[in-house]
């Protein structure tokens, strides 16, 4: 996974993609003139394990995305917590992580993001990053496994830049810790409440890395702490602070934002052209 920025020169070639349906994650790409998608295993509100929907199986998914040049990405069910006190959601979190990272090795996957979740409200946050702790020392990771920063509530393991630098510290000590990712989604960062100028550095300067970027506008304002995703133009952000973001990043992107094929596309197509 590239940690160093692309050049300014190389920026069109940037791998970008959406988020779509899990049923063929190829014609999803292509539809959107893309050469990543990202997409769920199963349902993303379910505990079931993950189910390859693609009529191919795992094994044909892999093969025909190599061969039409498509990275997969997927994305963890929203249902995942590891961080969190309660076991009935924390054991099943550790469970249903492990199932999604093996399935998507069995289809090729560049890697797993997952939200960085949160404890109780009574709870201490040192108690949350150490059941991060234990979750990465016993996860085995054949493709990696990408944190993403989240927009809201003030228990978050990855809502602001002080919780995620005493999460890396903390997963930093499990074993595989260090082959841990990031996904920086510009959406929560700017609802969590974190201004996007210079947000690239600073993330680096924690994490040493970013391996994925989630390119969304945001619904709501600044430190809103609402996860609502918006076009490009449509929401609360300034589009040169998401194309500085992406510029600076230099990594795959991903766009989350709402229209479907069709929406995704006219955002990808936007970001492109301001790139250069």
């Amino acid at each position: 996974m590239s940690e160093a920025p692309t050049s300014l020169g190389t920026m069109t070639a940037l791998v970008m993609g959406g988020h779509g349906e899990q049923d063929d994650p190829i014609a999803e790409a292509q539809a959107r003139g893309a050469g990543l998608a990202q997409f769920f295993l199963g349902d993303p509100q379910g505990w079931k394990g993950p189910k390859v929907a693609y009529a191919g199986g795992a094994a044909g998914l892999k093969a025909d995305a190599e061969a039409a040049g498509i990275a997969l990405y997927v994305h963890a069910p929203y249902v995942l917590n590891v961080a969190t006190s309660n076991n009935r959601i924390r054991i099943p979190s550790r469970k249903l992580l492990q199932q999604t990272v093996t399935a998507a090795a069995e289809v090729g996957a560049a890697g797993v993001i997952v939200h960085g979740g949160h404890v109780l409200k009574t709870d201490d946050a040192e108690l949350g990053f150490e059941n991060w702790f234990k979750c990465i020392d016993r996860l085995e990771m054949p493709v990696p496994l990408l944190i993403e920063n989240t927009a809201g509530g003030d228990n978050a393991m990855a809502r602001h830049l002080d919780r995620i630098a005493r999460l890396w510290e903390a997963i930093g000590g499990a074993e595989g810790g260090d082959t841990v990712g990031f996904c920086l989604d510009t959406c929560h960062a700017h609802a969590g409440g974190e201004d996007l100028v210079g947000l690239v550095d600073k993330v680096r300067s924690i994490t040493g890395r970013i391996d994925l970027i989630h390119a969304n506008d945001s619904r709501d304002t600044f430190d809103s702490g609402a996860d609502r995703h918006a076009n490009f133009g449509a929401g609360e952000i300034a589009g040169e602070a998401i194309v500085e973001t992406v510029r600076e990043a230099g990594v795959p992107v991903v766009v989350e934002t709402p229209g479907g094929r069709e929406g995704q596309a006219a955002d990808l197509a936007w970001l492109r052209e301001r790139l250069g």
